[in-house]
């Protein structure tokens, strides 16, 4: 038989009130033990020696409540749709294992009965379940059916009068369209499947071969390409002398290339090196810019560093209004010493400095915290309820002590330390 007993708590807790339907399903024997009533009979479940009666029936009608939430979960999942019925089958079946015999408090047997009633439902969903699959795959094959036909109408078109960029988009659109039907879709039967995608790899292969044979054709193109591209390197290397100022054009430059089509695989990589290493002259110009802007921002850092060092004192200031105050100064002064480069330099600086910023504002939440009103009337009524609690403890250990109670004066002193504890806690 489980053995609960109470765990030491952080905070006093104030025990949840007994349902009626825990005291209706439930008893308490002296001995702590919990029983439930399934029928004329009663079945012990536990024992909560550390508690109240009227805790240990809480305590397992919460364990009811688990289950009797479980179960609402279930049956909303059923009747909303959506879900496996074999998979709401199974999960009801196996809390309905648990519940039988469960060590808890409340109406088992009608529990038992509502889950019973909910597998039974299950059953004819399941029958559905089937038949609605079918017609699902069914609905499959007629749409794969339809992507192959429309490959197949592509592919029977006059292949060398047609615009391939938009018959290539075309077979790529059904191409995706078919991936995400096999990886979305109903699994379909093997044969079928196969059947299906010779007729669509037959079609793709016919439109792949007169596109290829098409694209043979481009040197000439190639050619013209190549001619565009030599020129741009040209012009882009003449921009070396204007340095910086020569970026924009480079840019303008850099939009043409793109725009210019492609020379070859070999071709393009052998010109694009050119072309990359006269914008990289640019940039290297723009740089030793940058650089003398971080040379000229060298004493602005130091006078943030500076008033990172002296904002420092405000974690070590006691008083919070003089601390924010402080605060208040080095932002006022951290503002007016400008902007600094790089960029990422300056985003450390105030990254430190919103660190002691919001340290600054923790302590202040905590202050206000420890300070509001309402949390000390809270603390207060607290107290005054321990207070109570531990004075007729006292009277109970006492009455236990004269009566040469043993087990009655251990629970009085241990409950005692506890109160004590949570008083202690709460600074009273």
């Amino acid at each position: 038989m489980p053995r609960v007993t109470a765990a030491p708590a952080a905070a006093p807790t104030v025990p949840a009130p007994v349902s009626s339907d825990a005291s209706e399903w439930g008893r308490v024997a002296e001995d702590g033990t919990v029983e439930v009533r399934e029928g004329d009979d009663w079945r012990p479940v536990g024992q909560y020696p550390d508690g109240t009666p009227d805790e240990a029936l809480a305590y397992y009608a919460r364990k009811f409540d688990d289950f009797a939430v479980k179960l609402g979960t279930l049956e909303t999942r059923a009747q909303g749709g959506g879900s496996s019925a074999s998979d709401l089958t199974k999960q009801a079946k196996h809390l309905l294992d648990e519940v039988t015999g469960a060590a808890a408090v409340g109406d088992l047997a009608g529990l038992r009965t509502r889950i019973e009633t909910l597998i039974s439902s299950l059953s004819e969903a399941a029958a559905k379940e089937a038949e609605a699959a079918k017609e699902a795959l069914d609905a499959a094959i007629a749409e794969r059916t339809v992507i192959v036909e429309k490959a197949e109408a592509i592919a029977g078109r006059d292949l060398a009068k047609v615009q391939w960029k938009q018959v290539t988009a075309e077979m790529a659109e059904l191409f995706d369209a078919w991936q995400a039907h096999q990886q979305d879709g109903p699994r379909l039967p093997k044969g079928t499947a196969q059947q299906l995608w010779k007729r669509f790899r037959d079609a793709r292969s016919t439109v792949d071969k007169a596109r290829r044979a098409f694209f043979s054709e481009l040197d000439d193109v190639h050619r013209a390409a190549r001619d565009v591209k030599s020129r741009l390197v040209e012009r882009a290397e003449a921009l070396a002398p204007r340095g910086i100022d020569g970026i924009p054009a480079y840019r303008t430059l850099l939009d043409e290339w793109k725009a210019a089509g492609r020379a070859g695989r070999k071709a393009d990589d052998a010109l694009w090196a050119k072309f990359k290493a006269a914008g990289d002259a640019l940039y290297a110009a723009r740089a030793e810019q940058a650089a003398a802007e971080e040379a000229d921002s060298a004493p602005r850092i130091e006078a943030r560093e500076a008033l990172l060092e002296e904002a420092k004192a405000v974690a070590d200031e006691p008083n919070l209004k003089r601390a924010r105050q402080l605060l208040t100064r080095i932002q006022r002064q951290w503002d007016e010493v400008g902007r600094i480069f790089p960029r990422e330099k300056e985003r450390a600086l105030d990254d430190r400095m919103r660190s002691i910023e919001q340290a600054l504002k923790s302590r202040e939440d905590v202050d206000w915290k420890k300070n509001n009103p309402e949390t000390k009337a809270r603390a207060n009524d607290m107290s005054s309820q321990l207070l109570d609690a531990i004075e007729k403890l006292e009277q109970e250990l006492a009455a236990a002590e004269k009566a040469g109670d043993k087990k009655a004066v251990k629970e009085a002193t241990e409950a005692l330390a506890a109160r004590r504890a949570w008083l202690s806690a709460l600074g009273a």
